[in-house]
């Protein structure tokens, strides 16, 4: 395995490697994650969930459940605000009713009912004792078949808004929408080589090995406080706002650890529901999801269809590039289309091009973000299409990309123009690699290229830092740390006082103990919260600065911080270390502190560009990866160990998603592999080491050139698996996952055998 940093810029701190500050806590155990709260008095909640993708809930009787023993609430729909409102907003309702249903259930896992009870067996076996009346509906459970006029409506009063505009329809389209620049019918005419194929893609869930999980203690003086394992507090203390229909400032949420997330615990599902059984029992409670509720309860991605058209001159110029995309929301609105739609032709600079989007429901848990939400899906298609053109006028994949490369200036088809990016100089650095000029070497084996790019988003956060008196700093901040974020935020504070990493002291504060903070996602936080950070440093350097003058009796202006050390500017007698400095602030004028709050708006784009080699086995189906270098501009790598570890992740991922990684419904639309046994994940065992290559093009809209790095390692992996896979065997994969029984069906249709001639 190799790990290469294309580095421009040096730091002290910033691109070196510490161990992480609550590396310690993590690998002993005494990490706290949501499932280890304990509280006197604490009551346990379980969850009643329909049987039913579709069903009007026709009665629900909780008699036998408030009998039984042990048993101190039960709830139900009626129960959340929104039950008493006379005409509540859409966002009130739909979030409401993804909490506990209402009239209908929408999905098989939709919530019906909730019981707290003085142990989790207990609260099991009262579940069971609810009896609920449903009238079974038909479900619907592919996008294709719900985009139909005459498809069953999962929300009835549904309707669509076209193009901007609402309207009347009613249907489980939700939103049709469309992004065009140029002209598409010139540019297709321009073309030598034309290339139109449709994808599709199934719904697969984020992975994360932590499930759900939320305790909360509705006190008697009317404040609510939730401890939970989320991606972000103050986004979950606003959607408990809304539900609960509650001011923010009477709720106080506290982060535990997460035991990873990758968007899909960005939403709220158990809080809610914790929140109103403790106001009903007065006592805190506690509630855990088992996995089959993970799986069927909680927000995957999107199965989606694609749709793909792009010309080229035969000197491999892209002439027009045209898409339509149809993606899942679930049952309830809010696909990622609109993402899928503005990157999947992101990498490339083409002046005539389109892409339109349709976000449908379906009778499935409304999604929730994973990782670069949308732009995985729209890449599969798009990056294959890409690779045909190349193959049909006999240029180099990664020439044809460098041939098209976006570049600053570059138009978007949704409409900004790019700044500062490192597309090209990623695209050139994987023509550079020793993976991409290695013959292959056995039959039946292939390689494929793919790219990827991500927006990054900024957003508010907030750093609060104090400095104690052994020189060492509390720094305080409101992102949970799902992927080392504690240290990289802690590095650039340490970097601006001239201080190591270790004398850096982070913490993640609840909601009532540090100033609002976004949540964790979109790759913001290292840039966004990093940001707050640098700025807080800043000024308690200006702050230490001003002491040491006042303590030397200079002018402020003649002082200044080097190395770790402040200075007089012409006077060499006068110094101190930080620590020195630190050790004096109580006794000449008190302590130091600072906080400091942004909202960056300079967040840089991400490119990425996967080379990958597999073999197929034609007898069985099965594709082994071979070998994977995927290259990326992390703009400046804070702590390179935790850039190439996002790269390696989100790689492994998308090798899940390419090759086996699906829901598999049955024709009532109910979730048959909700197991980790039957949900098919990679495991060390399949993968080789992944070697990746770090291009640092300095994001001037950040102080040390930071652009987010989580999210685009997933988009290329899929496209380029199935690059290499047609380059092995010639074959066109169309379909997520290409499992072995895919891959052994085209094969077959490839060379005229039937599934029954091949078994013969």
């Amino acid at each position: 395995m190799s790990n290469i940093v294309l580095s421009n810029t040096e730091y002290d701190v910033v691109g070196t490697r510490p161990v992480r500050h609550d590396g310690t806590d993590k690998v002993t155990g005494r990490a706290k994650y949501g499932g280890d709260f304990q509280m006197t008095g604490l009551l346990h909640g379980k969850v009643l969930r329909s049987p039913h993708a579709h069903a009007r809930i026709k009665s629900i009787d909780t008699s036998k459940a408030e009998a039984y023993p042990g048993v101190k609430a039960v709830i139900t729909g009626k129960d959340l605000p929104v039950a008493s409102m006379e005409t509540p907003s859409r966002g009130v309702r739909f979030s409401s009713e993804n909490i506990l249903a209402q009239d209908k259930a929408l999905y098989r896992g939709h919530a019906v009912a909730a019981v707290a009870a003085s142990n989790p067996h207990v609260a099991e076996v009262a579940v069971d004792l609810i009896e609920v009346e449903y009238e079974i509906l038909s479900p619907v459970i592919d996008v294709t078949d719900a985009m139909k006029d005459d498809a069953p409506l999962v929300i009835e009063d549904m309707t669509t808004t076209e193009l901007g505009e609402r309207t009347d329809k009613l249907s489980n389209v939700a939103t049709h929408f469309r992004y065009e620049i140029g002209d598409l019918d010139k540019g297709f005419a321009e073309a030598d080589v034309v290339v139109e194929r449709a994808f599709r893609t199934n719904t697969v869930h984020q992975g994360y090995i932590e499930p759900q999980n939320a305790a909360a203690l509705w006190n008697a003086d009317g404040k609510l406080t939730v401890w939970t394992s989320t991606q972000g507090a103050f986004s979950a203390r606003d959607s408990l706002a809304q539900i609960l229909d509650l001011p923010v400032s009477e709720i106080k949420v506290v982060p535990m650890e997460i035991g990873g997330g990758f968007g899909g615990k960005i939403p709220v599902y158990l809080e809610p529901m914790a929140a109103i059984l403790s106001r009903k029992t007065g006592q805190p409670v506690k509630m855990l999801m088992s996995r089959t509720d993970v799986f069927e309860s909680t927000g995957p991605t999107s199965g989606a269809t694609v749709w793909v058209k792009v010309g080229a001159t035969r000197d491999g110029k892209i002439t027009a590039a045209d898409a339509s995309l149809a993606l899942e929301a679930g049952a309830f609105p809010g696909s990622p289309v609109t993402m899928g739609a503005q990157c999947m032709f992101a990498p490339y600079d083409i002046e005539n091009v389109r892409a339109e989007g349709y976000d449908v429901l379906v009778n499935k848990p409304k999604v929730a973000p994973y990782r670069a939400p949308g732009a995985p899906i729209g890449a599969f298609g798009g990056e294959q299409v890409m690779d045909e053109i190349a193959r049909e006028i006999g240029m180099d994949p990664v020439e044809f990309r460098l041939r098209n490369a976006s570049k600053e200036g570059t138009r978007r088809v949704d409409g900004p123009e790019f700044p500062v990016i490192g597309n090209i100089e990623v695209v050139e650095a994987a023509k550079a690699t020793d993976h991409y000029n290695s013959p292959l070497t056995g039959p039946n084996q292939g390689r494929g290229i793919a790219s990827g790019f991500w927006f990054n988003i900024g957003m508010q956060s907030s750093c609060s830092i104090g400095v104690a008196a052994d020189g060492t700093i509390s720094l305080v901040e409101g992102s949970t740390d799902i992927g080392g974020t504690r240290a990289s935020i802690a590095m650039q504070a340490a970097e601006v006082l001239g201080i190591p990493a270790e004398d850096v002291r982070p913490s993640v504060a609840d909601t009532d103990s540090v100033g609002y903070t976004f949540l964790t996602g979109g790759s913001r936080t290292t840039f966004a919260s990093g940001w707050a950070a640098y700025e807080c440093a800043q000024d308690i350097k200006r702050q230490m600065i001003e002491r040491a003058a006042t303590i030397w009796e200079v002018s402020a202006d003649d002082v200044e911080l080097v190395g770790g050390t402040f200075q007089h500017k012409s006077d060499s007698d006068l110094k101190m270390t930080f620590k020195e400095l630190a050790a004096q602030l109580n006794g000449s004028g008190g302590p130091i502190s600072s906080q400091v709050s942004v909202d960056p708006r300079g967040a840089g784009g991400a490119f990425s560009t996967h080379i990958v080699d597999v073999e197929v086995d034609p007898e069985t189906g099965k594709v082994d990866i071979l070998r994977y270098t995927t290259i990326q501009d992390a703009g400046k790598a804070i702590h390179p160990s935790y850039v190439e570890g996002q790269m390696q992740g989100g790689v492994v991922q998308g090798i899940g998603w390419a090759l086996n990684e699906e829901y598999y419904f049955n024709n009532d639309g109910q979730m048959v592999n909700s197991s980790f046994l039957d949900y098919r994940m990679p495991i060390s065992l399949d993968l080789p080491m992944i070697d990746t290559v770090i291009v640092e093009v300095a994001n001037p809209g950040h102080p040390y050139g930071v652009r987010g790095v989580g999210e685009v390692p997933i988009v290329p992996p899929m496209a380029a698996i199935a690059n290499a896979i047609h380059d092995a065997i010639g074959v066109r994969m169309e379909k997520l996952p290409m499992s072995p029984g895919a891959i052994l069906e085209a094969l077959w249709e490839k060379n005229g055998e039937g599934v029954q001639q091949a078994a013969d």
